[in-house]
């Protein structure tokens, strides 16, 4: 067994922890040694039930043994391979096998290293794109209010967390944003798909009144809206959002960096709600969270548009030293395949029910005021402390870690997002642990 080797707390100073609280985390250390399957194990060798796939990633379980064993022998094989100027054969193979899965016409696959690589790739792609065709005067870009979209200077511009926005200056210019669709008065404890707020999408004809949709490149979405709490779309909202963009001539992304990989029942969010988009961001899932890799999905008319000109200068001047780096296209070819010989692409689908009426019935509990899901993924909004935001929320999270299940939190929303894996044994487990909690926190 792993031993504990952090017992000595100034052994934590040097490594400044991404979105931790750095001073309450070294106070008391969350350290996780091993994984597998459905687990995690504590150095001290205590068993916690993995309810967030890692974080939204792990979606075939941990440790799975040909994911493993393709990285290994790829390590030994072909270290890394220059992106630019060269390619080695696994990288065309996992684009092949990409877009076998992807909605009809996002059919070119551009690698990235995470889905923030992936969102400044897709926003530069759609900048270009209107660019060389002629309509250069489409610089606007349009993310949503309470949006994710990665860290980096663009997805923060289009993303609309204040949080995540607040410490950093004026961001990108000539960015708006989108009404978001939380409306907890007209669809609170809604199964599955809100049914209200389908006209939320009309506010995008507004911005085009106030901007013009000439100036308009791209508009930016997640399907499901993960990290600000998991936010559903209305019955209709996303169709209309496509019924505007293609009216206006403005490029729809949608932001899967969460949602693709079989969270919400299909491959992907858009095959789940009927809405192909024209660009489409995807990571975690793809490699199962083994090897940081990212890619976007775009429409081969868009691709196109590029390939003109004298043949050796370079169509499309972005990349990174790390793209489609040759074990990470192992471990998401092997990561493909575990998906399609155990079905996990549908399995959410067939779970859903069942995780969704286990999920509502915690709605009677103190401090619940909503409970929001689709496929193997979702939110439950407690009502927070006041004058003291997020706190509740960690307070529940805090415990349920001591009962040996991981959850993770936003604000005062609780959220899951289990590997694809789990059995119902488990997510009774999960949801027992979350209501004594609860019962706790009150």
């Amino acid at each position: 067994m792993t031993t504990d080797r952090t017992t000595d707390t100034s052994s934590l100073d040097a490594h400044w922890m991404p979105f931790t609280a750095n001073r309450q985390f070294k106070q008391a250390p969350r350290m996780l040694a091993r994984a597998e399957g459905m687990h995690y194990w504590t150095p001290e060798g205590r068993q916690v039930l993995d309810g967030v796939a890692g974080l939204w990633c792990v979606n075939a379980g941990h440790a799975r043994p040909r994911i493993v064993q393709a990285i290994a022998q790829q390590a030994a094989t072909l270290d890394y391979a220059p992106p630019f100027q060269m390619g080695h054969p696994q990288a065309f193979e996992l684009a092949e096998e990409l877009v076998k899965l992807t909605p009809p016409g996002l059919d070119r696959v551009f690698f990235t290293n995470s889905g923030s690589e992936s969102v400044e790739t897709a926003l530069k792609m759609a900048l270009a794109y209107h660019r060389v065709r002629g309509e250069g005067s489409r610089t606007r870009l349009i993310g949503r209010e309470r949006g994710y979209h990665g860290v980096n200077f663009g997805g923060i511009s289009v993303g609309g967390i204040v949080g995540n926005r607040k410490l950093f200056g004026t961001l990108l210019a000539g960015v708006d944003h989108l009404r978001h669709t939380h409306d907890p008065a007209r669809n609170a404890f809604s199964f599955g798909q809100p049914a209200h707020g389908a006209e939320l999408a009309d506010d995008l004809e507004r911005l085009c009144a106030l901007h013009d949709p000439s100036t308009i490149a791209a508009v930016i979405v997640e399907p499901v809206a993960g990290s600000t709490g998991v936010l559903l779309p209305p019955v209709g909202y996303l169709q209309r959002l496509r019924e505007i963009c293609d009216r206006h001539g403005i490029l729809l992304i949608f932001d899967e960096v969460i949602t693709g990989f079989g969270r919400t029942g299909q491959p992907f969010a858009a095959q789940t709600f009927g809405v192909t988009p024209d660009l489409m961001t995807v990571a975690k899932g793809l490699s199962n969270g083994c090897v940081p890799m990212g890619a976007v999905l775009a429409k081969r008319e868009i691709h196109d548009a590029f390939m003109h000109g004298p043949e050796q200068l370079i169509e499309f001047p972005h990349g990174y030293t790390y793209s489609a780096h040759p074990l990470a296209c192992a471990a998401a070819l092997a990561t493909l395949q575990t998906y399609e010989e155990e079905n996990l692409l549908t399995r959410a689908s067939e779970l859903h029910d069942y995780f969704g009426q286990a999920l509502h019935s915690l709605r009677d509990l103190p401090l619940v005021v909503d409970v929001r899901h689709i496929g193997l993924v979702g939110g439950i909004e407690l009502t927070p402390i006041p004058d003291a935001p997020a706190k509740r929320a960690f307070n529940v999270f805090l415990d349920c870690w001591e009962q040996g299940v991981l959850i993770r939190t936003t604000g005062d929303t609780i959220a899951l997002s289990p590997p694809l894996i789990i059995e119902k044994s488990h997510i009774d487990r999960i949801v027992d642990t979350l209501a004594g909690a609860l019962r706790r926190a009150a």
